[in-house]
């Protein structure tokens, strides 16, 4: 875990430096934090050892994070809230953001015809999207920081920011219809109210592999940097409109009450999403088998050997 060397400074209420460090003392295994005060920017990245995905395990580390800056929200009022402006989700594992779902819980509950438990981990990550898509309530702007690779469920997971900042060598797709499934955790949603349904459905169906200068030209991506200068163009970005926050924020919010995403909507795509893998066939399942050791054996290469 890393720590701005300043967590709090001569003007942070004592009700909030108590919050800060009471979220900095915590053992996190998935997720790694920091908080840039002079900067308001509150950093979480995700950090795990194995498959980056979207375990159960990931899912209840941000989701204390989440908690935390809702609580802390509470103590706006008690003092300046400038040392807390930006939320940023971004990554530690190199070449990737998230490669999306827990493919090998998939493969095992459909297997097993467990409709209950599919629903119940995609309610987790839906609940979590809305959390990111409303900014928990606190008066934050969200932004998601993608240096590397963002598939399925982590395409989704940045889709739901406010601002989608991306380095140029990074790539997004939707690779669910090669095993007759689709994204079902945010994504039609989020597409949808970005780039309208025609394109939307192009590419849930189509399934490519795209590049961040590809979304960039289409408007899914917001911004568009160099490889290696993504947190540097987020610090810049956050210091050049320091003036403007409060109208940017402001803008965000209104997008979201002109065309909101509703919980209700997120969840009802879920149980699609659920019941439509429990349709599919051997063969689907072992091609999400097949995905899933693709994926490790890539990170398994990654890493470095133990000496």
């Amino acid at each position: 875990m890393v720590l701005h060397a300043h967590i709090a400074n001569d003007h942070t209420p004592s009700g909030i430096a108590e919050m800060d460090s009471d979220i900095f003392s915590r053992d996190f295994k998935e997720i790694s934090l920091r908080h840039d005060v002079e900067d308001g920017i509150f950093w979480c990245h995700m950090n795990q050892k194995g498959r980056p995905s979207y375990t159960y395990a990931l899912g209840a580390e941000i989701q204390q994070v989440h908690d935390w800056v809702e609580r802390r929200s509470a103590f706006v009022d008690q003092g300046p809230s400038d040392d807390l402006r930006y939320f940023v989700s971004a990554s530690k594992t190199p070449g990737v953001f998230n490669l999306g779902g827990d493919l090998r819980h998939f493969a095992e509950k459909i297997m097993t015809r467990d409709l209950p438990a599919m629903r119940a981990y995609a309610e987790t990550c839906v609940r979590m999207q809305y959390a990111h898509a409303t900014g928990f309530g606190a008066p934050v702007i969200t932004m998601a920081l993608v240096q590397g690779d963002a598939l399925g469920g982590g395409f989704e997971h940045a889709l739901a920011f406010d601002v989608l900042v991306a380095e140029r060598s990074a790539r997004f797709g939707l690779p669910e219809i090669v095993f007759n499934l689709f994204p079902g955790m945010g994504a039609y949603s989020f597409l949808l109210r970005r780039v309208g349904r025609k394109v939307t459905e192009e590419l849930i169906l189509g399934g490519k592999i795209m590049s961040a200068e590809d979304l960039h030209e289409m408007g899914i991506v917001d911004i568009l940097v160099d490889d290696g200068a993504g947190e540097a163009a987020i610090i810049d970005y956050t210091r050049k409109h320091r003036a403007r926050f409060h109208a940017e924020r402001a803008v965000y919010a209104a997008r979201k009450a002109a065309n909101p995403v509703s919980l209700d909507e997120l969840l009802d795509i879920t149980n699609i999403w659920a019941e439509t893998a429990m349709q599919l066939s051997d063969s689907d399942v072992r091609k999400m088998q097949r995905l899933a050791n693709a994926q490790e054996h890539r990170m398994a290469r990654q890493r470095p050997r133990a000496l």
